[in-house]
């Protein structure tokens, strides 16, 4: 396994989309292609770069009210598939699953949401699953895949494009998947937090 990936494929879904126009420049001058779902994509689209919708990808439309977008083999396969298994090769072959490189993500605003003193359906609304479960994938697999947790980390990226191209080490790649459970444990914790006092 080599320790030096390319990114080929980012896959972008962000609820803040400020500070995302720099790192689409730099990704777009390195080659990368852009997927995307919802209002991401319309974002990507109107700053002039060529994005494609998961939805074309995948097959299936945005649905359940906006529940479902991402969660389909053909995105998580990308992003799981071990690069140097032969078997996950073999699969991906199979079902047509192109490899994904980097995943950009930006939770629903939980805990603002809680702050601004939103109803029960909001706030249950603005609990986040499929990009919670892009980050755990990524992170998981970050052998082969950079996981962009939250905009925060847009800066991380940022500066590796910068001073190496689209190219990441396995210890950055390590240091962010580390960020993105850190992202992850964070949001469940305060999720578990206001579950646990409307029930009290």
């Amino acid at each position: 396994m080599a320790e030096k990936k390319r990114i080929k494929t980012a896959l972008v879904s962000v609820f803040h989309k400020d500070g995302l126009d720099e790192l689409l420049r730099r990704l777009h001058a390195e080659g990368v292609r852009f997927l995307s779902t919802g209002g991401t994509w319309q974002f990507i689209e109107q700053q002039g770069y060529e994005c494609e919708a998961v939805e074309s990808l995948t097959g299936y439309p945005s649905i359940l009210g906006g529940r479902v977008k991402t969660l389909h083999p053909k995105v998580f396969g990308g992003i799981l598939a071990r690069r140097d298994d032969e078997g996950d090769r073999e699969q991906m072959r199979q079902y047509e699953i192109s490899e994904i490189d980097l995943v950009i993500v930006d939770l629903y605003p939980f805990e603002q949401t809680v702050a601004s003193g939103a109803s029960e359906a909001d706030i249950i609304e603005k609990i986040d699953i499929g990009g919670i479960s892009l980050i755990r994938a990524a992170a998981k697999n970050f052998k082969d895949v950079v996981i962009v947790p939250s905009k925060a980390e847009y800066a991380v990226l940022l500066d590796i494009l910068n001073r190496q191209g689209a190219e990441t080490t396995l210890e950055q790649r390590r240091e962010l998947a580390a960020r993105a459970f850190g992202v992850s444990s964070h949001y469940d914790t305060a999720i578990n937090g206001w579950l646990s006092k409307i029930r009290n």
